[in-house]
């Protein structure tokens, strides 16, 4: 059984993604340094807890590359590292996810260094913030339940050390969980109430 909700939460959330970036620099101009990489991935589920899935639908993006999104250091408002209204940030969605490009200013001390921990391999995972604005829930047979989030307005992009799932946001999943299952519950126990209700008319 899947529930199609269609939503507009104010508080921006926060995702990780384990692809990888790439640390690129124009040999015939070595102040053009580059990092690149897929800052989320469609179609891989992520085990919230046990019994609770998330996943980012394909296209999930496609609609919200035009906003003014940063690219920033660990989600850090004061250390950005590009933006793509000033064209030093380039991102497209394509068949495997969010891909981006951040062109690294070389007079930005910190952008060299995060640009030398990525192309040591100290630093290689991603995260972005956004505000969901659609999503369906799956109730799966065997008990367990999987969101899968099919419509985004993205905010953010990071490269990040330790990418993770905020304590909040887990919790704000936990209580949609247990909203859901005292629902489905409710409907469960009105079907067989109908049911014997039925069976004592036909007796």
């Amino acid at each position: 059984m899947t529930e199609v909700k269609i939503l507009n939460r104010n508080e921006i959330q926060t995702r990780a993604s384990q692809a990888g970036f790439s640390a690129i620099r124009n040999t015939e101009n070595p102040d053009e340094m580059y990092i690149e990489g897929y800052f989320a991935k469609y179609d891989c589920e992520t085990e919230l807890w046990p019994g609770a899935f998330e996943e980012i639908a394909r296209g999930a993006f496609n609609e919200t590359l035009s906003n003014d999104i940063r690219a920033l250091i660990e989600h850090n408002p004061h250390y950005i590292l590009g933006r793509n209204k000033a064209k030093t940030l380039e991102l497209r969605s394509d068949h495997i996810g969010l891909w981006g490009r951040i062109h690294i200013n070389p007079k930005d001390q910190e952008a060299v260094n995060l640009y030398a921990r990525v192309e040591r391999g100290d630093v290689s995972q991603a995260s972005f913030g956004f505000n969901v604005l659609e999503e369906e829930t799956e109730h799966r047979e065997e008990g367990s339940i999987k969101w899968k989030i099919t419509k985004i307005d993205l905010h953010e992009v990071s490269v990040v050390s330790f990418p993770a799932y905020r304590d909040t946001e887990l919790s704000a999943r936990h209580t949609q969980a247990e909203s859901i299952k005292k629902r489905r519950l409710k409907a469960d126990k009105v079907k067989i109430k109908t049911r014997l209700e039925d069976i004592k008319k036909w007796r």
